[in-house]
């Protein structure tokens, strides 16, 4: 099980696989085009101890206000949520994706114990929800050459983000975090969030980019499928 520490490091620490480069590594998404007039919204839903391991304040705003949305849900949350994952799915404005099964350290595992990692959730959609999941987010946002060269055999589009909000850290405020996403916020950006209900201001900051920042510079809510495929507003 994922502890609120490890979901801190998750989305704050760098890792040296990040600093790759190279052809291969051109196939990580972290943005969608500069002149997209909107932003992807996306919540990673990885396993936690304690709680319910679910927002449901922040997943009903969303649906109260029509917000699209992105969730990226773990084998190992989905398999404890159930209804939470039908409830997901039923949302016409939210997609989701896959994060991993057990929420692992991806480079410190094997080529076939990568692919367990990562088919775990994309099996269980398909199986038991019968829906496809084409995009995938590691775990921790930690990758190596197998993992991308994995992630395109199975035929999936690798997700990372541009904009890192922070929100499980408990030494953020909400301000603060509003801060964060005000500086980096821009057009075709993909921006990580929580809806696991370890981030302790995810919904307060979430309700501000809704009703003040992307307003006040024109941005659109989008899912990150949508992001991708965006074409800018004609002149």
């Amino acid at each position: 099980m994922l502890t609120l520490a490890a979901c801190v490091r998750a989305v704050l620490v760098p890792t040296l696989v990040l600093l790759a480069v190279g052809p291969a590594f051109a196939q990580v998404i972290t943005s969608g085009p500069a002149s997209c007039p909107g932003v992807a919204l996306t919540f990673d839903l990885c396993p936690v101890r304690g709680g319910s391991g679910y927002d449901q304040r922040l997943v009903d705003y969303l649906i109260e206000h029509r917000i699209a949305a992105t969730f990226f849900m773990s084998g190992t949350w989905m398999a404890k949520h159930d209804d939470r994952v039908k409830e997901l799915l039923t949302v016409p404005f939210f997609e989701v994706g896959t994060h991993g099964q057990v929420h692992a350290h991806l480079p410190a595992h094997s080529s076939e114990s990568q692919k367990q990692e990562i088919l775990g959730p994309v099996a269980l959609l398909r199986t038991k929800y019968n829906r496809q999941a084409p995009l995938f987010r590691p775990p921790y946002g930690e990758y190596n050459t197998e993992t991308v060269d994995l992630v395109k055999a199975l035929g999936l589009r690798f997700v990372l983000w541009s904009v890192v909000s922070g929100d499980p850290d408990p030494a953020l405020s909400a301000a603060q975090i509003e801060t964060r996403l005000s500086r980096l916020t821009k057009q075709g950006s993909i921006i990580v969030m929580h809806a696991n209900g370890k981030g302790a201001h995810t919904y307060d900051v979430v309700t501000r980019l809704h009703e003040h920042l992307l307003p006040q510079r024109h941005l659109t809510p989008m899912t990150v499928s949508e992001v991708l495929s965006c074409q800018p507003p004609a002149p």
